[in-house]
């Protein structure tokens, strides 16, 4: 589980698994359409030496899986002592062509000559059917195509003498019994077959002697477009330009991106400054060049699961945007706020989660809670992205932008939120928990609306809408006097939350959520800080650091992906690096820089973080990379280490 490598350029997304293998191919849309069959190992390298056959996959190969820092350019290294082989890889996606690119290098490390053959299988599943496919070889300009419909994948490959491929095949893979054409390539030879339709899969050889202690290089792209002709064309421009150059332009393009961020940057003066670059790549990775924020691009969570994280959470690209307006990045703000401007409902309102085109995306809330019909939203979606809005204009001053949105955004959203309070506590109607289990009046909620609403104000007030300005405020400072409800005496903590029963009374759910915590020492207002900090010496004594592998679980008791119930759940990097932020914003930056370390001692050895680990030995659980997890780093990483102005 898990990808130690994504490759992106906000149209296409290509992931790589931990033996260096494409597992995940998306296009046009970053996390909507993959490509590639989520349920198995599909697309394989296989080599040939002097007789012997080996899968880079098949247990020998000892692999290294790891990018830049600098640019989204992998570098993975793998060895087989038996074979005599090591290989070298540079991949990356083409950030102005939709290309997935890959240089190999061939190294020999015997003191003879070998006849060396590196075979490149790849499986597209272009219809959602998985059965409706053409792969076919075009002898022209020798190539594979792959293509259904509106999508075509163009394959080729050649030697670092420009040599093309000098054998294929294609056939059927996952239909009427049939493993795959792969099969084909282990006894060094391919029978050459030029069409199959169905569910289809092809492969390519290169045959390239290699010297005594020599390496040869061969390199590899996938062309992605509408149709065969704009394939080809791209194509033919990425032969005549060579990779190297390609490569070159694509790192020229990272530095210049990052470059936004240097003057932030320097100022950090971080203990791991690699984690940070790394980090900030993950995320700009996941985002489309159309506004939406992938949640994370690994689909191996669809083997244990019934989807994917391949939505966009309005809730966790609010979180993914607060880091990068930070830094300085304006574009990848704006594009967001204008993808959230334009799924909003009518009636003012971001639903569960997204696909990247904008539609809605599944969900598991139901519309009736006992006879009643209710909303299937968690406010707090609403509600975040508004207050993040505001950090984007504290830190641009970019009024013109805000202007176009108050109408469109901030205005609806801030009258939902006006009215979406129940009378008898004054707080906001039930909706689901951030987590997007409970159904209920969490306390994180009522601090983030509680914030909207004061930050919608305050822009009603920048634009002159003074009686907008007067009803946001009011509905803010009602919602502030209902808040006592939501602190436990008796714990001296704040629940969880509480449901409005028909008959006016509260049901209660004292459960002890860190989010409970982060929502009102970040978002609540200053009558509330005393709570937060009783709050946080509970969390310390119930379930900060209980386990062998350290951090904080979301709550007690969770039973997510926890298949140890003698714990009180998975650590969650999210979870434990919000207490990191409440530390390095009281005062005890020290503590903060231990959960930093923590957190920096739990990555991938390529920086990736998940989203929750194994309590007992750190293994990564559930999607690797989580965006969240990588946003709530670099917050943290600025709040501890940025000097203070």
């Amino acid at each position: 589980m898990g990808r130690p490598v994504m490759l992106s350029n906000g149209r296409m997304l290509v992931g790589l698994n931990k033996d260096g293998l494409v597992h995940d191919f998306y296009y046009p849309f970053v996390g909507l359409d993959n490509l590639t069959t989520s349920r198995s190992e599909r697309h394989k390298i296989g080599i040939w030496a002097d007789g012997t056959f080996s899968w880079v996959n098949d247990g020998t190969w000892h692999p290294s899986v790891m990018f830049d820092t600098d640019a989204l350019i992998s570098n993975i290294s793998m060895r087989n002592e038996s074979l005599g082989i090591e290989l070298y890889f540079k991949d990356f996606v083409d950030p102005t062509y939709n290309v997935f690119c890959r240089r190999i290098e061939v190294k020999n490390l015997r003191d003879t000559d070998r006849d060396v053959r590196i075979f490149m299988h790849q499986v597209f599943q272009i219809s959602h059917a998985g059965r409706a496919d053409t792969a076919l070889y075009e002898p022209e300009l020798n190539y594979i195509l792959d293509y259904k419909g509106r999508c075509s994948l163009l394959v080729y490959a050649q030697t670092d003498s420009g040599v093309p491929f000098d054998q294929y095949a294609v056939g059927n893979c996952g239909i009427e019994g049939k493993e795959g054409t792969f099969r084909d390539a282990e006894d060094g030879v391919l029978s050459g077959n030029a069409v199959e339709h169905g569910g289809v899969d092809s492969v390519v050889r290169l045959n390239t002697p290699v010297p005594a202690n020599g390496a040869r290089s061969v390199d590899y792209w996938v062309v992605a477009a509408s149709n065969q002709q704009d394939a080809e064309r791209i194509h033919l421009k990425i032969q005549s330009e060579g990779l190297e150059k390609r490569m070159n332009d694509c790192r020229e393009w990272w530095h210049t991106w990052l470059s936004h961020s240097d003057n932030k940057l320097k100022t950090l003066e971080t203990e791991n400054n690699e984690q940070v670059l790394r980090s900030l790549l993950i995320l700009k990775s996941h985002r489309d060049v159309r506004g939406s924020i992938l949640a994370s691009g690994d689909s191996s969570i669809f083997n244990y699961g019934r989807d994917y994280y391949c939505y966009c959470w309005p809730r966790d690209g609010a979180y993914v945007i607060w880091p990068l307006i930070r830094l300085g990045f304006k574009d990848e703000a704006k594009n967001f706020f204008e993808f959230c401007r334009d799924i909003i409902h009518d009636d003012g309102y971001l639903m569960h989660k997204y696909q990247a085109d904008r539609a809605i995306g599944s969900t598991w809330h139901p519309l009736v809670h006992g006879n009643r019909k209710e909303l299937a939203i968690q406010e707090d979606e609403t509600a975040i992205v508004i207050i993040i809005l505001s950090e984007y204009y504290k830190n641009t001053e970019d009024k013109e932008f805000i202007d176009k949105l108050y109408m469109t955004l901030i205005q609806p959203a801030a009258n939902f939120m006006t009215e979406f309070i129940d009378d008898v506590t004054n707080l906001p109607h039930a909706s689901y928990d951030l987590w997007e289990e409970k159904f209920l009046t969490s306390t994180y909620t009522v601090a983030t609306t509680y914030a909207a609403l004061k930050v919608a104000a305050n822009f009603a007030k920048l634009f002159g809408h003074e009686d907008d300005a007067h009803h946001w405020l009011t509905a803010a400072t009602r919602i502030e006097s209902g808040m006592h409800l939501l602190f436990n005496e008796e714990r001296q903590a704040f629940c969880k939350g509480f449901l409005l029963q028909d008959d006016g009374s509260l049901k209660y759910d004292n459960t002890l959520d860190v989010s409970s915590m982060y929502g009102m020492f970040m978002f609540g207002p200053p009558s509330m800080q005393e709570h937060t900090s009783s709050t946080v010496r509970l969390i310390e004594e119930v379930l900060m650091d209980k386990n062998q592998s350290g951090g904080a679980p979301r709550y007690e008791n969770d039973t997510y992906m926890n298949k140890k119930p003698n714990n009180q759940g998975n650590p969650w990097f999210v979870t434990s690096l919000w207490m990191a932020q409440y530390y390095a914003t009281t005062g005890n930056n020290d503590r903060a820089k231990e959960i930093l370390k923590w957190t920096e001692s739990k990555t991938l050895p390529s920086g990736v973080l998940s989203e929750q680990i194994d309590p007992d030995d750190s293994l990564q659980l559930s999607v690797s990379p989580l965006i969240w997890s990588h946003a709530e780093y670099l917050n943290t990483a600025l709040d501890v280490y940025e000097p203070e102005e």
